[in-house]
């Protein structure tokens, strides 16, 4: 019978000849005696009441029961060492590196004061910045590229992934100077934009687009909007607008951080916007200078104009940080 006193050297010396399957080989691999491991092999079988190998079979195989309990023995294994690391940050300052990444206003607008910040009170530790598109981050932190990513909510991560969320911003209309909008109020109508060719952020015609804030908020008033160029790059989208392509559709932060000379940027007549969250795996554990810069994330100030979500789990509430005001360049407001 497996109690709960049994001894973890057992399940090291156990995996050790489930992955060389050889005795000899997992003593080297352990860095134990070969009667060493032998003897945590067989108090393991004894615990069990179970063979766990075929001992008659070169390499050695686990049983079906051996095989069952190797998987147990593994994730007990990963348990600890995610205790471990997060113990670890409690024993002294954190040090190492770790890699954020971002999308391109989120990057302007608050990553430069977050790693001002770090330098100057975590020195030990080194913020590595991986800037990507909003569903480029998504293979990003799944593949371990990045430890944590400032990214929307919208669309939905991947799976195992755990999110806080940050802060909120509305949607901005930006148009000409001496277009048709001009003479209408603000907040412009949806449905008066909805009336003109629009560009928009995210990727043209893919599926994952209607998952976007500006899709869903025409979707809600039963809008079509005509798509005809979309971007994640905040400045790109103000020269598509300036060139006469199209009106613009994207969120306050894209705007407030871009060049906005020859074009108005307006607020729309919509409730939702973007909410955006730090993200995380769950599929591995935080290393302590990852946990180091959750800690400073969630402390941070959020960008003029948003509304903070910090300690919120859904909706567009929250305490409005700094000027309620929307922070657009007063060349892109209208006069």
């Amino acid at each position: 019978m497996l109690r709960s006193d049994l001894r973890l050297e057992w399940l090291v010396s156990f995996l050790g000849v489930v992955d060389t399957g050889s005795f000899s080989a997992a003593a080297e691999l352990t860095h134990r005696s070969q009667p060493r491991v032998s003897m945590h092999v067989a108090a393991l079988e004894r615990e069990a009441g179970v063979p766990l190998f075929d001992r008659d079979r070169r390499p050695v195989t686990p049983t079906d029961a051996g095989a069952v309990l190797a998987e147990h023995a593994r994730a007990i294994l990963r348990r600890l060492a995610g205790a471990e690391a997060a113990m670890a940050g409690y024993r002294g300052a954190a040090r190492g590196v770790v890699t954020l990444g971002s999308y391109p206003s989120a990057s302007v607008a608050f990553v430069p004061q977050l790693l001002e910040r770090m330098s100057r009170t975590r020195p030990a530790i080194k913020v590595v910045l991986v800037e990507r598109s909003t569903l480029e981050l998504d293979a990003a932190l799944a593949s371990g590229e990045v430890d944590i990513c400032l990214r929307p909510m919208a669309p939905p991560p991947g799976p195992s992934v755990e999110s806080r969320p940050l802060w909120w911003e509305g949607l901005i209309a930006v148009h000409p100077p001496d277009h048709l909008l001009a003479e209408l109020p603000e907040p412009l109508p949806l449905a008066a934009v909805a009336a003109h060719p629009l560009i928009t952020i995210g990727r043209l015609g893919s599926s994952e687009a209607m998952g976007f804030e500006t899709y869903r908020a025409f979707s809600e008033r039963g809008l079509e909007p005509n798509a005809v160029q979309a971007t994640n790059q905040p400045q790109t989208l103000i020269s598509l607008v300036r060139s006469g392509l199209g009106i613009g559709v994207t969120n306050l932060l894209a705007v407030a951080t871009a060049d906005t000379s020859g074009v108005v940027a307006r607020k729309l007549d919509v409730p939702c916007g973007r909410r955006v969250a730090v993200h995380w795996s769950t599929t591995r554990p935080l290393t302590p200078p990852a946990r180091t810069l959750l800690r400073e994330i969630e402390a941070s100030e959020a960008p003029p104009g948003t509304r903070d979500l910090t300690g919120e789990t859904g909706g567009t509430g929250g305490t409005s940080r700094g000027s309620s005001k929307l922070r657009i360049p007063a060349s892109a407001r209208r006069a």
